[in-house]
């Protein structure tokens, strides 16, 4: 690993760390947010997953998250969105497909089967990293941000046990039936539509195996709500498996880290209840 920067923030640090990855075979940049508790004790940490054309480095900049953060004593893990330097024909094309695109998924289609693993770079590779390299405790939660809030879900549905805490702002919660989710889905898996269930949260939930509380906020304003985040379809499904779901619809908000920013601090409470 090789620490890119490091900066100071509330008491802890914000450090950009580099390393080889062996799912996505490239190098790949992940952001950490130390709280001043982890120069003593190892603390909990918060993966955070975010959304199309971000980087690692979006939700450190512009969520506000590391007074709250620092005050609970939570560390904050920040992966990249896609793999990056493998400059695929088409890749860099379009904002909702290749370069900052990745969806959170094990691509099967060449050629982004070749690095696109996603999915296992976020539930695995990392957080093995993270509890090897870094003081943390083993206890995690996961949120995300609309492509991001979609990788949350899936990675928290698909895997019972790994998780303490689960929420979201604004994720795509049903991609097999939106432009963005199938046209990523399509091309990353295969026009077979039931390869994409699995990651799909709104088919996956009736089948969830533990029912952590899931809080989601979503803004009232925002442009992408109903043709491509489609809450009402988690809700349903929620309602129809009695899963315990808390949706707060948040008048006047639009996508932006602006509406993110404002609620940060309901979501890091919400986690801190479980993982601390």
């Amino acid at each position: 690993m090789k620490t890119l920067s490091t900066t100071a923030s509330f008491g802890g640090e914000i450090r950009r760390v580099q390393h080889r990855s062996e799912v996505c075979d490239c190098d790949m940049i992940f952001g950490i947010f130390l709280p001043p508790q982890a120069s003593k004790a190892p603390v909990p940490v918060l993966y955070w997953l975010s959304g199309l054309t971000c980087t690692d480095e979006n939700f450190m900049i512009k969520s506000g998250a590391q007074r709250v953060a620092a005050e609970l004593g939570l560390a904050i893990v920040c992966p990249d969105t896609s793999p990056r330097g493998t400059d695929f024909p088409g890749e860099h094309d379009s904002y909702d497909f290749g370069s900052g695109a990745g969806f959170y998924v094990n691509a099967t289609q060449e050629p982004w089967s070749r690095h696109y693993h996603m999915f296992d770079y976020v539930t695995s590779e990392l957080p093995n990293l993270i509890n090897e390299h870094f003081p943390v405790t083993g206890k995690s939660g996961i949120s995300g941000h609309s492509m991001g809030g979609h990788g949350a879900l899936v990675c928290y549905l698909r895997n019972p046990g790994m998780y303490h805490s689960v929420s979201a702002f604004a994720p795509i919660c049903h991609p097999s039936d939106c432009s963005w989710g199938q046209k990523a889905l399509a091309s990353y898996l295969g026009e077979d539509r039931n390869d994409w269930t699995q990651y799909d949260a709104a088919l996956l939930i009736g089948d969830a195996k533990e029912n952590l509380p899931l809080l989601i906020d979503q803004g009232s304003a925002d442009e992408w709500l109903t043709d491509q985040l489609k809450p009402g379809a988690l809700e349903q499904a929620c309602i129809a498996s009695h899963y315990p779901l808390e949706l707060r619809m948040q008048e006047g908000y639009d996508h932006s880290y602006f509406f993110i920013s404002t609620f940060m601090e309901d979501h890091l409470r919400h986690h801190a209840k479980a993982l601390l």
